[in-house]
């Protein structure tokens, strides 16, 4: 095998190691930005059902209100908690964190509003309370299941971020971590029951 025989061979070589690498390089991109954009799509469901939840509360305050009016604090407790949401969602700054608190702080109102409904027998046969507790309550079920599919979502894309070989293109092109829609420390204290 003559010289001009072995240079070729190394020319091939050496192109195919380097469209190897290229190719291994782009997939690795259209993989991190794929992962990017199910955690964007992620957050958007969880923010559909957030903005579901928040329109349905006026009405389920209303009724309340109706039947419990002395039971102002409670009812301005889920109001406030409601506005802070509202203020929270439409903030194009506001963390994952930011809103996961006000979110939080929502669920807490409105599980406090439900206790104080509890007290009240006839607003328990209301049907429109019952139709809107219902609502309520299949919305939040359907919060908790977008939630853990963002969380899965996020947590494969921060793993990706942080695997070797992947992380030479994340940090190559600014791939940052996503945040988790994690509970804050209010909503993880145990509940005391005392009889």
């Amino acid at each position: 095998m003559g010289g001009a025989a072995v240079a070729i061979v190394i020319v091939v070589v050496i192109l195919a190691v380097i469209i190897g690498l290229v190719a291994w390089a782009i997939a690795a991109y259209n993989g991190l930005v794929q992962l990017r954009n199910r955690v964007g799509n992620g957050w958007a469901q969880i923010d559909v059902q957030l903005k579901q939840r928040a329109d349905l509360i006026p009405n389920l305050v209303e009724t309340v209100k109706g039947y419990a009016a002395h039971e102002s604090g409670v009812l301005t407790q889920v109001t406030a908690a409601r506005a802070g949401a509202m203020a929270a969602a439409a903030n194009p700054g506001a963390t994952i964190a930011q809103r996961a608190a006000a979110e939080n702080q929502l669920s807490r109102a409105l599980v406090n509003l439900t206790a104080t409904a509890e007290a009240y027998p006839q607003l328990q046969a209301n049907q429109n309370f019952m139709n809107l507790q219902n609502q309520l309550q299949a919305l939040e079920q359907k919060i908790a299941f977008a939630r853990q599919f963002y969380n899965d979502v996020v947590m494969k894309y921060n793993t990706r971020i942080e695997t070797v070989p992947s992380n030479i293109i994340a940090g190559l092109f600014h791939f940052t971590q996503a945040q988790y829609f994690a509970a804050d420390e209010a909503s993880r204290a145990v509940p005391q029951v005392r009889f």
